[in-house]
């Protein structure tokens, strides 16, 4: 039986417009439009997503899929569970496999095509291929398949790919929480010389004026996949003239050797970095390009393929990560990634994509490290590197706050630069603009002062509100104490643990009996931050690891639980109510450095309840710290619920509130600080954080404590610092790197409020 137009579970690609999308997945369904162009597309079938759904009803997994499903997205940000749970789900679809009905089908329309066809089988998940998002390259494509045994098991390969971390990641982080299912594309194989893709717009600053094509030797999946480098062309709209041309070097070619198989076949060096496309052809791709763009209405990011002098559309699916549409001229140095500038510098070198901290040896001092995201454990790793790269995460994530204390220029969010960006390719990674290009950027010169030049005095303005500094690492203190600061206004306690952990579990250190060597790492490094800043104030802030961060550690898994929302989860000062012991070995240490270096304060942060913050405090008063004098007991103004408590939180003791505004805003506004996706809706100056800030401030005022706030908006945004002086708060704690911008911005907003009141 062949496909039919009225078939739920085979349709010719012929039958196909864009309303079918739902049913035959984008992929299928734009190849429909594309023949409906008449432009030049392999024949073929599209297997409905019904062929899935049915499949795995008749395998009697349906329902068991679709729980573990919806318990992967929950644990999508947990590495271990996420791997097992796909595991899991991949068996269930193997297991299943293809019903009897369904198969009956699919070899019908298969024998139409030509019983000893080779065909290309392509995954089309539904929600693929859209106009807001994109699951480019993530679900399965097998080329060269042929026979009906092996088109089968293409078959089933393309539903297990529904279930990889990284696409059941990528689909938590778009909020796409529906079961999912599968269509899949059959079409008769291009055995390709060349082939690549083409965007009908400048997917690296959105430019309209011009298709930017990518083309290799062979098969289009080593330019897909981004196995080799591709040549890559600019061709000018209007004229169809090339702008420019980036020869690539493509070290091998993909093609279908004499068994049937993709066969890998290396290039001679001439041949790798020779150019692809000629003129002639760049036009024809561009032009079947346009076309496509022509007939789907908007830009289009296309696969083409080249076979004996004829050029065929193989896919195409509109640009989802289009920026800015502004024409821009052709740049030298091509954008490989973009993302949120988290810290500023350039810096070049060979990138290096590593999945997990204990990979971290293989990244040689010098190179771009490249990772999903990071945490504490990959600390001694971003050390080494010259700059730094993340798939996910905002500008207060670890990664960004790691970053610029250490000085490494630093992106995150760009979603995809694990997969862009390649192993032992050079590229320049412009932190403060937010983007990776190709090659090696040389900096611009700068004016150098000679040996016998005197280095010119630090001036610095004096303000009435105090200027602190964050920190978190103590190589860096001497350096920072140097700079006229007036103290630490957030000493984070976690990178320091980390280090002293060597990458274990507290518990599993207590098990083996080794926490004086936990207690004795930590005392050298918070003591030498301390002595470095001499009399001036150090507000340590304990320990505030959540759960899934813990677990991350050598034996945490025994000791962690699982969370679905760590970030509002078993953290802070509950943790320390909890498990009064490791909040006592903390305490010890902090007790032993006051001993030297009286200018320690204790700031307890994630304090939610008054119970908890009591329970706390008497544990605090029980130990040797609590019985020292002149100790004083901050807390961190995370929770909205602090705009309530303060007054009851003073009364217990508390002699000083420092207000996180990362925390809080999140909170506020109930969005994650950490989302590159929702990066635009965090706002610390949005009216109703600010409402929140002047509360606790008025509070701190009225009763006589001082006030503080840890983030880089007062240095950022001078609107943002002059809000907090006009709120009367006594002192803002910057990262150290802005700690000079934010006196200026200070300063002017003190001027500002000073001659208003003398007018």
């Amino acid at each position: 039986m062949a496909a039919t137009r009225q078939d739920t579970y085979v349709r010719d690609i012929s039958t196909l417009t864009i309303a079918d999308a739902e049913e035959a997945g984008g992929k299928g369904a734009n190849m429909g439009e594309m023949v409906a162009a008449e432009l030049p597309v392999p024949p073929g079938f599209v297997l409905l997503r019904d062929c899935y759904r049915e499949s795995m009803r008749s395998g009697g997994v349906d329902a068991e899929l679709n729980a573990l499903h919806r318990e992967a997205l929950q644990a999508a940000s947990d590495t271990v569970a996420l791997t097992e749970r796909c595991e899991r789900m991949q068996g269930l679809v193997h297991k299943a496999g293809v019903s009897d009905s369904v198969r009956r089908r699919i070899l019908d329309a298969y024998t139409a095509l030509g019983p000893t066809s080779v065909v290309a089988v392509r995954s089309s998940a539904t929600g693929e291929d859209g106009a807001d998002a994109s699951f480019a390259g993530m679900n399965a494509t097998l080329t060269n398949i042929t026979g009906e045994d092996g088109l089968i098991d293409a078959v089933v390969r393309c539903w297990m790919s529904l279930f990889s971390p990284r696409v059941i990641t990528y689909r938590a982080s778009r909020g796409f929480t529906a079961d999912p299912a599968m269509a899949v594309v059959v079409q008769l194989m291009v055995d390709s010389e060349k082939a690549g893709v083409a965007f009908t717009a400048d997917p690296s600053n959105g430019a309209q004026d011009r298709v930017v094509i990518e083309g290799a030797f062979g098969l289009g999946e080593v330019v897909v996949s981004g196995e080799v480098e591709p040549d890559t062309y600019l061709v000018a709209k209007d004229t169809l003239a090339p702008l420019d041309v980036r020869l690539g070097h493509k070290a091998f070619k993909i093609i279908r050797g004499a068994d049937g198989h993709d066969t890998t076949v290396d290039l001679s060096e001439a041949e790798a970095d020779s150019r692809v496309l000629s003129d002639d052809e760049l036009r024809t791709i561009a032009e079947l390009a346009i076309a496509t763009e022509r007939h789907n209405g908007c830009p289009q990011d296309t696969e083409w393929a080249i076979a004996g002098g004829k050029t065929y559309l193989v896919q195409a699916r509109p640009i989802t990560t289009l920026g800015h549409t502004t024409p821009a001229a052709a740049e030298k140095h091509v954008v490989l990634a973009r993302g949120l500038a988290a810290a500023p510098g350039i810096a070049s070198g060979r990138v290096r994509v590593l999945e997990t901290p204990d990979q971290g040896e293989r990244l040689e001092k010098g190179e771009i490290l490249v990772a999903q995201m990071t945490n504490p454990d990959w600390l001694p790793t971003i050390r080494r590197a010259a700059a730094l790269v993340t798939d996910t995460g905002g500008m207060t994530c670890h990664a960004a706050i790691v970053a610029r204390e250490l000085g490494v220029p630093c992106i995150v969010g760009t979603r995809t630069a694990t997969r862009d960006l390649h192993n032992g390719t050079v590229v320049t990674v412009d932190g403060a603009r937010g983007e990776v290009v190709s090659g090696r950027v040389e900096p611009k010169p700068t004016v150098s002062v000679t040996e016998r030049s005197a280095p010119a005095p630090v001036v610095s303005e004096v303000t009435g509100t105090r200027v602190y500094v964050n920190l978190a690492m103590p190589e860096s203190a001497e350096s920072v104490a140097a700079q006229p600061v007036d103290g630490v206004g957030l000493l984070r306690a976690e990178f320091m643990l980390t280090e002293a952990l060597g990458g274990r579990h507290p518990r599993d250190l207590i098990a083996h009996g080794e926490q004086s060597t936990l207690v004795d790492k930590l005392v050298a490094s918070v003591g030498r931050i301390a002595a470095a800043f001499g009399t001036r104030p150090v507000v340590y802030r304990a320990t505030d690891f959540r759960s899934n961060e813990f677990r991350g550690l050598v034996g945490g898994e025994a000791y962690e639980p699982v969370e679905h929302n760590p970030m509002i989860g078993y953290r802070g000062c509950y943790r320390y109510v909890s498990e009064p012991d490791l909040f006592a070995l903390e305490l010890e240490a902090l007790a032993r450095v006051r001993e030297q270096s009286p200018n320690v304060t204790l700031m307890i942060p994630f304090v939610r309840t008054r119970w908890e913050l009591e329970a706390c405090l008497e544990l605090v008063d029980a130990s040797p710290l609590g019985r020292q004098r002149g100790l004083h007991r901050w807390v961190m103004a995370e929770v909205p619920s602090v705009v309530h408590w303060l007054p009851e939180y003073i009364g217990m003791g508390v002699d000083g509130v420092s207000i996180g505004s990362n925390d809080l805003t999140q909170l506020v506004l109930g969005v994650d600080r950490d989302s590159d996706v929702c990066a635009e809706l965090f706002d610390e100056a949005d009216p109703a954080v600010l409402d929140a800030i002047r509360q606790i401030i008025a509070t701190a005022q009225r009763m006589g404590i001082t006030s503080s706030l840890c983030g880089q908006a007062p240095s950022t945004n001078p609107a943002f610092a002059e809000h907090l002086v006009r709120m009367g708060i006594t002192s803002v704690s910057v990262n150290p790197d802005a700690a000079a911008s934010a006196r200026r911005v200070i300063a002017a907003a003190e001027r500002r409020v000073l001659l208003e009141a003398a007018r």
